[in-house]
């Protein structure tokens, strides 16, 4: 009986099948290098579009990307927060490349605006081997929350455009670089102004927006940014009516000359009072006393604010504590002075309130000290480094201040409140002078006693509530020189008082 043969393919023919088969299956898949890629971008544009809670996990995943550059080679990327586009050529064939988006609709409506970017042919001048190949990368990010700074900043229709050379950074360019951004609101260079993103040194640091190296331009519909190296560029939004640095620095000596001339005139006058016999030492004169310490509290306390902005945190934290309480205190005891005035001249002399001075000092001391002691103990954070930004360089001045938005709007109702009760006592006071039956040349002796009192009711403070237009600077200048120099005015008005009075012409308001 004849044996079964077992077919066998031959051995060639079997090899060449298998080779077959892993040539197809090799095609069906990307390579490994642009699978880790379209795996970064698609994760990037996810984090992008779950909105700034991810932005801290968006950043981290673009620093993996610019550290490591060779992802981005042969592959382009675009989705609705982020596009990625990379242009490769010769070094010696490069004569300079212009790149330009065109307007369209966003996804969920509106629009995304066009922008432009030019790149000058000295852009490798560094790089002049003759057939090396180099790798131009272009990001553009349509995100207000990957590139925020520590103060919140905005940029113009949330768009940020990035590029930069595979072979190396670029930087000190004699032709800048052109980026052009179009947008449909009214911009001028005292708002807009073309800035580039500095990474913070260390990694807790978000970083800055810095316009070192960069020229603005402003067009009919466009901002024009000249900058000479690679980097994200925007267009920074700065805060309406933004001050100048020239004009902070002379706000700066003015605040500087006036709260020492203040600190100076209270001290002394607090002296005088104290060691001299022949001032009075009725109700009044203890109120004004109080008032007078108070200012002398706020001005050291504003003086040293700045200074010690450089030093640690929690010294700084702690003056800006000490600023606030101060001049809280501040404003209570002017309140105390417009209470003890509607005493004086609306009610009836000799009213008697048991322990008044006691119950003025439990509210203006008290109350303050007792409220910032709470907030600096349980929430501390309210208190440390304030930046009051410059229209111009993005340059500012830190001193130690309210960080919190809640604490501070909390303190200018509280100002509010106090300024509103004092310009009304004052109006009844000019209502009672205007009354009152003038002889010849007693109008200006009126209208001294008013302007005396609208120094010592702090009514000038109220000037911070009409902060708009072209009011805005006129209004700051204004009011930095009559509230530094208060005390002063203070001091004048009390010791130009004083010396007309004679002991025993004190009211008993109070015991």
């Amino acid at each position: 009986m004849p044996k079964e043969r077992t077919a066998v393919m031959p051995t060639p023919l079997l090899i060449a099948f298998i080779l077959c088969l892993a040539t197809c299956i090799l095609r069906g898949q990307a390579p490994p290098e642009q699978e880790e890629t379209e795996g970064h971008m698609d994760i990037l544009e996810e984090l992008l579009q779950q909105g700034c809670g991810s932005a801290h996990h968006a950043r981290q995943r673009l620093n993996q990307l610019e550290k490591n550059p060779t992802r981005w080679k042969k592959h382009n990327f675009t989705g609705s927060m982020i596009e990625t586009y990379v242009f490769k050529f010769r070094t010696e064939r490069f004569g300079g490349l212009n790149l330009s988006s065109s307007m369209d609709e966003k996804p969920g409506g509106g629009r995304r605006f066009r922008h432009a970017m030019n790149f000058p042919a000295e852009l490798v001048k560094g790089n002049q081997a003759r057939g090396v190949e180099q790798e131009l990368v272009c990001i553009y990010i349509h995100s207000p929350c990957i590139f925020q700074d520590a103060r919140n900043s905005s940029v113009l229709n949330n768009d940020v455009v990035g590029a930069f050379l595979q072979s190396g950074r670029v930087a000190g360019l004699s032709r800048p670089v052109k980026i052009q951004f179009w947008h449909d609101t009214v911009l001028d260079a005292s708002n807009a102004t073309c800035v580039f993103w500095e990474p913070g040194a260390g990694a807790g640091s978000t970083g800055s927006w810095s316009r070192e190296g960069c020229e603005t331009t402003h067009g009919e519909g466009t901002v024009v940014c000249h900058c000479d190296h690679l980097t994200y560029f925007a267009v920074l939004l700065l805060p309406t009516g933004a001050l100048t640095p020239a004009q902070l620095a002379s706000l700066t000596h003015i605040t500087t000359v006036g709260c020492s001339l203040s600190a100076t005139a209270t001290l002394c006058t607090l002296l005088l009072c104290c060691f001299s016999r022949q001032w009075l030492r009725d109700n009044t004169t203890s109120i004004h006393m109080h008032l007078l310490a108070a200012l002398l509290l706020l001005n050291c306390s504003f003086l040293l604010s700045a200074p010690l902005a450089a030093g640690a945190e929690g010294l700084c934290q702690a003056t800006a504590a000490l600023l606030h309480a101060s001049l809280l205190c501040a404003l209570a005891w002017m309140a105390a002075e417009a209470f003890h005035l509607l005493l004086l001249l609306v009610k009836v002399y000799n009213i008697y309130i048991q322990r008044y001075l006691l119950k003025l000092s439990l509210f203006a001391w008290g109350l303050p000290v007792l409220a910032v002691a709470a907030v600096f103990v349980f929430k501390r954070d309210t208190y440390g480094y304030h930046a009051i930004s410059t229209s111009e360089d993005y340059r500012n001045m830190t001193m130690c201040w309210l960080t919190s938005s809640p604490a501070h709007y909390a303190t200018l109702c509280y100002a509010g409140l106090i300024l509103l009760f004092n310009t009304l006592v004052l109006g009844r006071v000019v209502v009672i002078l205007r009354s009152m039956r003038r002889q010849k040349g007693q109008v200006w002796k009126d209208w001294a006693t008013v302007l005396g009192l609208t120094c010592l009711l702090g009514t000038t403070w109220g000037l911070a509530f009409f902060r708009f237009g072209v009011f805005l600077v006129p209004q700051i200048y204004l009011f930095t020189i009559l509230n530094s120099l208060q005390g002063l005015f203070v001091c004048l008005w009390y010791v130009t008082v004083h010396c007309r009075s004679k002991p025993g012409s004190g009211s008993n308001t109070s015991r």
